[in-house]
């Protein structure tokens, strides 16, 4: 056999081998998402469609870090990650591929997904939400005094406030929500307030800030609502008796509305599944995987039409809707750098 045939056979079979890993029913998932109950959604979505999930966990920055580094080599199909500000990131970054699905335009409202390109792809869509609410110890601050989130900043709630660092994505993303609803100026004054007002400089997670909250360290604090959902269900006696003391508020309930940050998806910039990898987000916004979300994990359904079945998150509302911010996350995240220069004048850690 001439070399030049034997060169063509073996151009041949590695086409052969490139259709076929680009055909493999398989997607690459780099997950910030840390929750044991999430191996039921991605068993549910290869019993359903016979593509296999294999995971890289990490957290937002590392995962971002490494797409980056991987650039075109990269084998990743579909990013998870768990804030709003991170989203935007990627985002910009061209980190993101742009996809059109009806489905997932039909389910997920356009405030909490990315704002279409110039030929309409999306780069980013919300897939569970989490609200920012306000905690209080039931025997030393009356409700109306919190009902707000301006309140945190107010004079009145001197030395009160319990919460975790301001630059973390969490606290991030609600500074630039009221940044869009205030403006910068009086947003700066706001955080400089609530450096006034904290009980002790801030440190640890959110559910240390509700446990502080009973303890009597500090009289109020901030807390995404499924860490407190999480104490609500637990069978543990030292979790109930946390819960006994505190108070849930859902700020702002009269005007603007009680902020939502965001666990979402994307596709990967260089995919090399991108069909199986939009499956997967539609899976993901399916009423079977949101009610997931929601029952396993306390998180808010992100698709409209979803009924909610999750004791806690029902006790800490009345049974009753509460009206949530309807700004775009997309904006949020844009006002992180300008947040964290804030932060970084007014003192706060």
């Amino acid at each position: 056999m001439s070399k030049t045939v034997k060169s063509l056979l073996a151009i041949g079979i590695l086409a052969a081998a490139g259709i076929a890993s680009a055909q493999e029913q398989v997607i690459n998932l780099y997950s910030a998402r840390h929750y044991p109950t999430d191996e039921a959604l991605y068993s549910g979505f290869t019993k359903a469609t016979g593509i296999k999930v294999q995971r890289v966990d990490s957290d937002d920055a590392g995962i971002m870090a490494r797409l980056k580094a991987e650039g075109s080599a990269s084998p990743a199909d579909v990013i998870l990650l768990v804030d709003a500000a991170r989203l935007y990131r990627g985002e910009v970054d061209g980190l993101f591929l742009p996809v059109r699905s009806k489905v997932l335009e039909d389910a997920i409202p356009a405030n909490l997904r990315a704002t279409p390109t110039a030929d309409g792809g999306i780069s980013w869509f919300g897939l569970s939400t989490r609200a920012r609410v306000i905690v209080y110890n039931k025997a030393r601050v009356n409700r109306e005094d919190v009902d707000t989130y301006e309140e945190l900043g107010a004079p009145k709630n001197k030395e009160k406030l319990c919460i975790r660092s301001g630059s973390h994505p969490y606290n991030l993303s609600l500074f630039g929500a009221v940044m869009e609803h205030m403006g910068e100026q009086k947003t700066e004054q706001w955080l400089k307030g609530m450096v006034d007002n904290m009980a002790r400089w801030p440190k640890g997670g959110d559910t240390d800030q509700i446990k502080a909250v009973a303890a009597g360290e500090c009289d109020i604090a901030v807390s995404n609502s499924y860490y407190l959902a999480r104490l609500m269900r637990s069978d543990k006696p030292a979790d109930k008796a946390v819960v006994e003391k505190v108070g849930v508020v859902f700020p702002n309930q009269q005007s603007w509305g009680t902020h939502l940050n965001i666990a979402g998806g994307a596709v990967a910039r260089h995919t090399k599944h991108e069909a199986n990898a939009i499956k997967f987000l539609e899976y993901l916004a399916s009423p079977e995987a949101q009610n997931y979300f929601a029952n396993a994990n306390n998180e808010w359904p992100a698709a409209k039409g979803v009924v909610l079945e999750n004791p806690a998150l029902t006790a800490m509302t009345g049974g009753k809707p509460f009206k949530s911010e309807t700004i775009p996350i997309g904006a949020v995240g844009a006002n992180s750098t300008k947040v964290q220069q804030m932060l970084d004048r007014v003192g706060f850690r």
